[in-house]
Parts: C-alpha cells; structure tokens; sequence
C-alpha cells in the first residue's frame, strides 16, 4: 500500500460488501492496518458496505478506534412511495416492455410487500426479469 501511494501516486480503495458478518478479530485487524505506519499519511480508504446491523457492531464501545476513523458515514433506507413507480418502469424498459403490464395496484403491492424493512432489496427482489433473476 505504501509504494502504491508513495512511488505510484495510486491510492488504495478496499471496499467490503456485507460488513456485518465481519467478526471482532478482522474489525480490530482492519483497524491496526489503517493505524500501521500510516498516521500521517492517507495510503487507503476503507468502504465498508453493510446491512444496517453494520451500525449496531460499529456502535460497541471495542469498534470506537474504528468508528472514530470513518470519515463518510450513509444510511440507505429505500426508495420513497414516490420513487417506486419511476424505478419499476424504468426496470421495465430495460427488458423492453412498457408500463401497461403493472398497474398502480400491483406497483403499490410491490413497494408494500417488503416496505417495513428497509434492508429489504425492494423492489428489484420482487420484479424478476425475463430470465426470472431479480432485475
């Protein structure tokens, strides 16, 4: 990492998806590598990517070196009752069909179906393609 940024002038982006499986051990590991003869410098940036659990874990006070260090801190909570009806037929046009198959009835269903969790893929989970994968 150092060389990268020092003589490659090339920083480093470690970004992990689903962070809130990492157990204590790799927490505190990750910490240590971003306190490792780094202070001064900026050598990498850290993207962890997480259900909102991730919050809860980082909250404890054995993650407050770690937390303190983040810098950008987002929360998604899902696409709005407005959003909804732009994204499905945006999806739809993707696959190359028009608005007319769903109506606001069944795109209420859609949004409604998993609307109390906002860890929940909505809509994309409930609006399989063609292929019948989630778009």
């Amino acid at each position: 990492m150092y060389y990268l940024y020092k003589e490659k002038k090339q920083p480093l982006i470690l970004a992990i998806d689903e962070a809130q499986y990492l157990n204590y051990n790799i927490l505190r590991d990750l910490k240590m590598l971003m306190n490792y003869r780094y202070d001064s410098l900026n050598c990498f940036s850290l993207v962890l990517i997480g259900e909102p659990y991730l919050n809860h874990i980082l909250e404890k006070q054995v993650h407050e070196a770690l937390r303190q260090q983040i810098t950008v801190h987002y929360n998604y909570e899902g696409l709005s009752d407005q959003a909804v009806p732009d994204y499905i037929q945006h999806k739809l046009e993707l696959t190359g069909r028009s608005r007319s198959i769903l109506g606001g009835d069944a795109v209420s269903a859609i949004h409604g179906y998993g609307g109390q969790c906002p860890e929940d893929r909505q809509p994309n989970d409930r609006c399989p393609d063609d292929r019948g994968t989630a778009g």
